[in-house]
C-alpha cells in the first residue's frame, strides 16, 4: 500500500512540472510585462448584470439533465450565442487544407491580410458559428480576411488532433487566401480560452518550424497551464460566472487525481508544452497582446504566462478589465468592455505592422467608462 501511495505521488510531481511561483510578480522592471488594467467602476453595472443573467440559465440546465446529455447540450448552447444575430460579414465555407473551416469577410476586407482563429470551448466545444461575433469583428478592425477553423475536438478526436488541424491551418493560410492562392502580405494568430492555449502552443511551435511567424497574436482569457497550478482557478470560483458553475466543482477533487486522469486521457503528460504552452521555451515569440479578467479563474495562467514569457525576451503586453466574464469579448457589441477590448486589439495589431500609427493623444486609462472609437488597421 505504501508502495502504491509513494509511486502515486511521485507520477502526480513529476506531471507537475516546474514551480511557476516565481511568475506571480515580476521583480525585474524590465523584464515585467507591460500590463494596463480596465474598470468601469468598483461594482457590476447593469450591462455586467444583463451579462451574467444571460448565463445563469445554463448551468442550472446542466445540474437538471441527464450527464449523458452534457456534451451535445453544451456545444448546441455555445452555437447559439450566433443564432438569432445578423452580421455585415459574408460567411463562405473552405477546406483549409483538411480542416474544415470558414472565411470571414467583413465588407472591403483585404483577402491578402489574414487572421487565423482558433475558437474556445474547453477543447470539447465551440465551432466557427459559435464564435462568428468575435471573428466578424476580427475582420472588421483588420480591415482583412479571418480563417476560422472547425479543429477536432475531443472525446471524439484526441488533443493532438486539434493541434494537428491548427498547424495544417496556418500553413495553409500562409499561401491561400479566400479569392486566390498568393502569400499573405499581414498574418495574425488569434484564439480564445482552449483557442487561446492552441494561439499559444502554435506560435512556439511556427517559431521552430521557422515558418512566416504572424506579425502579432492574441490571446484572450487563454489556459497556458494544464497542471492546474495557477492559484486563481481557486481564488476566483465565487467571481466566475461563466466557468466557476461549471467547473468550480473540480477544485473538490485532488489535483493529483486530476494530473494522473488527463495523462491517462491524453497520453500527454499536463506540463508538456504541447498543452501547456508556459512549460515551454517563450523566447523569440512575435508581439503578444493577452486579455484576461480580473474576476475569472484563468487569471492567473495569463499573468504566469506573460512574466515568463517577458523575462525570456518575447514582447507581451497583458490588459486585463475588472468585473468580466470569461472571454467577455463575444457579448459585442452590447457590452462596453468588449467594444473597448477590440478598440484596443486593432490599435496593438495596427501598431505590430506599421509602427506608430496609434492616433495621436491615445493613452490606455485605468479607469475609462467609455469605449475608444474603434481602429482599423492602416491599408
Amino acid at each position: 500500500m505504501a508502495v502504491s501511495v509513494a509511486i502515486w505521488f511521485a507520477g502526480a510531481w513529476y506531471l507537475r512540472g516546474a514551480d511557476l511561483r516565481a511568475f506571480d510578480k515580476a521583480t525585474d522592471d524590465k523584464t515585467k510585462a507591460r500590463r494596463q488594467r480596465f474598470s468601469s467602476g468598483p461594482s457590476l453595472n447593469d450591462e455586467h448584470r444583463a451579462v451574467v443573467a444571460s448565463l445563469g440559465g445554463v448551468a442550472a440546465t446542466v445540474r437538471n439533465t441527464p450527464r449523458r446529455q452534457h456534451l451535445g447540450l453544451l456545444r448546441s448552447y455555445m452555437d447559439s450565442f450566433s443564432a438569432e444575430r445578423r452580421f455585415d460579414a459574408q460567411f463562405i465555407p473552405v477546406d483549409a487544407g483538411g480542416v474544415p473551416a470558414e472565411w470571414v469577410l467583413a465588407p472591403g476586407a483585404n483577402g491578402a491580410r489574414r487572421t487565423l482563429y482558433i475558437h474556445g470551448g474547453a477543447w470539447i466545444m465551440g465551432s466557427p458559428l459559435s464564435h462568428r461575433a468575435i471573428t466578424s469583428k476580427f475582420s472588421e478592425i483588420t480591415g482583412g480576411a479571418v480563417l476560422a477553423i472547425d479543429y477536432r475536438l475531443m472525446p471524439e478526436h484526441s488533443r493532438m488532433a486539434g493541434i494537428e488541424d491548427c498547424r495544417v491551418a496556418y500553413r495553409w493560410m500562409l499561401e491561400h487566401g479566400p479569392a486566390e492562392v498568393a502569400p499573405a502580405n499581414a498574418v495574425f494568430v488569434a484564439g480564445d480560452s482552449a483557442g487561446g492555449n492552441l494561439t499559444l502552443s502554435l506560435v512556439a511551435w511556427v517559431r521552430d518550424q521557422r515558418l512566416r511567424a504572424p506579425d502579432a497574436a492574441v490571446a484572450l482569457s487563454p489556459a497556458t497551464d494544464g497542471t492546474l497550478g495557477s492559484p486563481s482557478l481557486r481564488s476566483n470560483i465565487p467571481t466566475d460566472a461563466m466557468l466557476g458553475p461549471l467547473f468550480g466543482p473540480l477544485a473538490r477533487v485532488p489535483r493529483s487525481a486530476l494530473l494522473w486522469l488527463a495523462w491517462l486521457r491524453h497520453r500527454i503528460r499536463p506540463n508538456h508544452p504541447l498543452v501547456s504552452p508556459i512549460f515551454g521555451d517563450l523566447s523569440g515569440l512575435p508581439p503578444l497582446l493577452i486579455h484576461a479578467s480580473e474576476a475569472e479563474m484563468l487569471l492567473d495562467d495569463t499573468l504566469r504566462y506573460a512574466n515568463k514569457a517577458s523575462a525570456a525576451g518575447s514582447p507581451v503586453t497583458v490588459q486585463t478589465w475588472a468585473h468580466m466574464v470569461h472571454v467577455w469579448h463575444i457579448f459585442d457589441p452590447d457590452l462596453t468592455e468588449a467594444r473597448q477590448a477590440f478598440a484596443e486589439i486593432a490599435e496593438f495589431l495596427a501598431q505590430a505592422i506599421s509602427p506608430g500609427t496609434t492616433p495621436a493623444g491615445h493613452s490606455c486609462r485605468a479607469a475609462d467608462n467609455d469605449a475608444k472609437p474603434s481602429a482599423t488597421l492602416p491599408p
